[in-house]
C-alpha cells in the first residue's frame, strides 16, 4: 500500500516563498534601515570621491541658475573621465539615445527606431562591464586579504602572568595597520609588542605593512636594543617611502615578563595609554619622527615599568579619528573615559569595550581609516 504524498502548497504560497528567498539573498538578511544607512554612507563616500576633483571656485563664480548646472556638469565630467575611453563613448551614446528616444530614417519607407531601448541596453552593457571589473578586483582583494590575515597573528602568545589581546578592522578589504606580540629570539624570554600604521589605505599600504613586518622580525632576531631595531626599520622605510609619501608611524616596546621592565620607541605614533593599578593614567609620548621621513634619524628609547595590575593600551589613529554622521571625531577624551569606567578589567574585555564604544559613537557612518588596538596587562 503506497503512502499518500504530502499536499503541495498553493502556487501563490510557493511564489511568495521564492520571492522572500530572493530578497533574503539580495539583501543578505539586512533590514531596510540598515540598507538605507549603507546607501547613504556609500553615496557620501562616492560624492566625496568625485567632488574632490571639481574646481569649486569656478562653480561658485557662476550666477543664478548657471551655478547648479555648472556643478552638475563638473561632476559628470569627473565621473566620465573615471571610465576607460571606450566606455566613455558607450556612456555618451547611451545618454544620446535616452535624450532622443525615437529616431526616424527616411528612404523608400520611413523606419522608426526606438533608440530609448538602445540607450537602456547600452547602459546595462556598461554596468555589466564595470561589474566585471569590480568582481575581478574584489577577487584579487580577497586573496590579498587572506594573505594579510595569515601575516597577522590570530591568537596572542601565552605569557605566564600576562594578558595580551589585539584586534584590527581595516577600512577597506585590506589595510595598512600592523600589530604583533612575540618573543624575541635569543633574548631570554623578552617580548616585543608592536603597533604600526602605514600612511594611506588599501593595497599600497598593505604591501608596505607586509614588508614592515618582515623587516621587524628580521631585525628583532639580531643582537641589539629596541632602538637599534627602530633605526633599522627607518633605514628600510626610507628606501621604500617614495620620498616620504609612504611613511609609517609605529610604537615598539620590549619588556621582560619576569620583572616588568620595559623600553619603548614611539616613532610618531599616537601616544599609548599606560593605566596604572592605582588609577593613574600615563602617556608614552613620541620619541622620534615616523619611519621613512628622515634617513639617519635617531630613535632613542625610553624605559618604563609595568607593575602588577598595570595595563598598556596601544592604538592606531583610526580609533580616535573615527567620525560620526556629523563629521565629529571620537577623540582621545572618550577613549580615556572607557579606561576610567573599566579600570581593572582584563585585556580582552577592555579591547572589546574600545571597539564597542567606537562603533556606538560612529553609528552608521562609513569607516574611513583602519582601526587597530593592542592591550597588554600584567596580572
Amino acid at each position: 500500500m503506497s503512502t499518500p504524498s504530502a499536499p503541495r502548497p498553493p502556487r501563490g504560497h510557493r511564489f511568495g516563498q521564492a520571492l522572500r528567498d530572493f530578497w533574503q539573498q539580495v539583501t543578505e538578511g539586512a533590514r531596510l534601515s540598515q540598507l538605507y544607512h549603507q546607501f547613504v554612507a556609500e553615496a557620501r563616500s562616492s560624492y566625496g570621491l568625485y567632488s574632490r576633483e571639481v574646481d569649486w571656485d569656478k562653480v561658485r563664480a557662476e550666477k543664478g541658475w548657471k551655478r547648479p548646472f555648472r556643478a552638475a556638469w563638473a561632476l559628470f565630467i569627473v565621473f566620465l573621465m573615471k571610465l576607460s575611453p571606450a566606455r566613455r563613448v558607450l556612456l555618451l551614446l547611451a545618454i544620446a539615445c535616452l535624450l532622443w528616444p525615437r529616431a526616424e530614417i527616411s528612404g523608400h519607407a520611413i523606419i522608426s527606431i526606438n533608440t530609448g531601448d538602445i540607450g537602456i541596453t547600452l547602459l546595462f552593457v556598461l554596468l555589466a562591464l564595470e561589474l566585471a571589473d569590480r568582481v575581478t578586483m574584489k577577487r584579487d582583494l580577497e586573496i590579498a586579504r587572506d594573505i594579510q590575515h595569515r601575516l597577522l597573528p590570530d591568537v596572542p602568545p601565552a605569557v605566564p602572568g600576562w594578558q595580551i589581546a589585539f584586534r584590527t578592522r581595516p577600512a577597506n578589504t585590506v589595510g595598512g595597520d600592523y600589530y604583533d606580540a612575540f618573543a624575541r629570539p635569543g633574548a631570554n624570554g623578552r617580548m616585543i609588542v608592536a603597533v604600526a600604521d602605514v600612511a594611506g589605505k588599501s593595497v599600497p599600504a598593505a604591501l608596505l605593512m607586509a614588508t614592515f613586518q618582515a623587516s621587524l622580525e628580521a631585525l628583532a632576531a639580531l643582537p641589539g636594543t629596541i632602538a637599534d631595531v627602530a633605526r633599522g626599520l627607518n633605514r628600510y622605510s626610507c628606501a621604500h617611502s617614495l620620498n616620504g609619501m609612504r611613511f609609517t608611524t609605529a610604537f615598539l616596546a620590549e619588556f621582560d615578563p619576569s620583572s616588568g621592565a620595559a623600553d619603548f620607541v614611539n616613532a610618531g605614533h599616537n601616544a599609548p595609554f599606560l593605566l596604572r593599578a592605582s588609577g593613574a593614567i600615563e602617556r608614552l609620548e613620541a620619541t622620534a619622527v615616523p619611519f621613512g621621513i628622515l634617513p639617519g634619524s635617531e630613535y632613542p628609547s625610553q624605559d618604563f615599568a609595568i607593575a602588577a595590575g598595570d595595563t598598556l593600551v596601544v592604538f592606531s589613529d583610526g580609533v580616535v579619528e573615527a567620525v560620526n554622521d556629523r563629521g565629529e571625531e571620537y577623540g582621545e577624551a572618550r577613549l580615556r573615559d572607557v579606561f576610567l569606567r573599566l579600570r581593572g578589567s582584563d585585556a580582552r574585555n577592555l579591547l572589546e569595550a574600545v571597539f564597542f564604544d567606537v562603533d556606538r559613537y560612529v553609528a552608521q557612518a562609513r569607516q574611513h581609516d583602519d582601526i587597530t588596538c593592542l592591550v597588554l596587562r600584567r596580572e
